[in-house]
């Protein structure tokens, strides 16, 4: 059979328009939305370990895109993309996303190598030592405070009692418990009296630090429990990568003509 003419123009419209059509999900007002939307924003979601691709999802997706182009249109006929404010916010997005993507790059082409690893990690240890203690301690803001208080210690009062009624730390209502901790947690004055007492033992001079007068009780002393490297060794990294993004951000201002 012969088409005629009309007909023979009408099945190559619809030939030619099929594939067409077949690269769009939806269309909202004869607006387009194109299958490959859908399929990058399953990527990211798949990508994330949010879900699997499955038809669920995709219809999902589907749904939202045909959601957020119906506000969009409606936005636009309210010309709320025209407001000043609106026009701000979304000139930081772009800027926002486009820095990201750069410093995303940046980190793919500087990976952390595992041997900055490994001595970031020893650096951590060293830090913190092999042993942690148990310590309380009373804070007043002067001298003369803190030696009364050691008075009284010695004539036998409580040092729960005087933290308790007398320490202006926030470790106060738990008469000055400090809990276990690494003496890298405090600060260096401290930190040298605290490990020079035995078990059991109160200073016997004020300690003086930024904070005031310390009055320090040792309870007790254990090895540290640091954990295994391949335990940390992804928060290692990205504290690493943190850093390296922080250099080069210093580096990029600096070369920066800034007046």
């Amino acid at each position: 059979m012969i088409l005629k003419p009309a007909r023979l123009l009408l099945a190559m419209t619809a030939i030619v328009a099929a594939p067409a059509f077949a690269q769009n999900v939806a269309t909202v007002n004869g607006k387009a939305i194109p299958a490959a939307k859908v399929d990058q924003l399953v990527k990211q979601v798949v990508a994330q370990g949010r879900a699997t691709d499955s038809p669920q999802l995709r219809d999902a997706i589907k749904k939202d895109l045909i959601g957020r182009e119906v506000l969009i249109q409606e936005a636009d006929k309210q010309g709320i993309g025209g407001r000043a404010e609106v026009k701000a916010a979304i000139d930081n997005a772009r800027q926002s996303i486009i820095i990201n993507a750069m410093l995303a790059d940046y980190v793919k082409k500087n990976p952390v190598k595992d041997a900055d690893i490994k001595a970031e990690y020893d650096k951590y240890k060293a830090a913190v030592g092999d042993k942690e203690y148990h310590a309380r301690h009373i804070l007043v803001p002067t001298e003369d405070e803190a030696k009364a208080i050691i008075t009284k210690l010695k004539g036998g009062a409580k040092f729960e009692d005087l933290a308790k009624a007398q320490s202006k730390d926030g470790s106060a209502q738990n008469g000055g418990d400090l809990d276990w901790a690494s003496p890298a947690n405090y600060v260096p004055e401290f930190s040298k009296a605290m490990t020079a007492l035995q078990k059991g033992a109160i200073t016997d001079t004020p300690v003086k630090s930024q904070y005031g007068f310390h009055v320090i009780k040792l309870e007790d002393v254990r090895q540290a429990k640091i954990p295994a490297l391949d335990e940390v060794k992804q928060q290692v990294a990205e504290q690493l990568q943190q850093r390296q993004l922080a250099q080069y951000r210093e580096s990029l201002v600096k070369k920066a003509k800034i007046q």
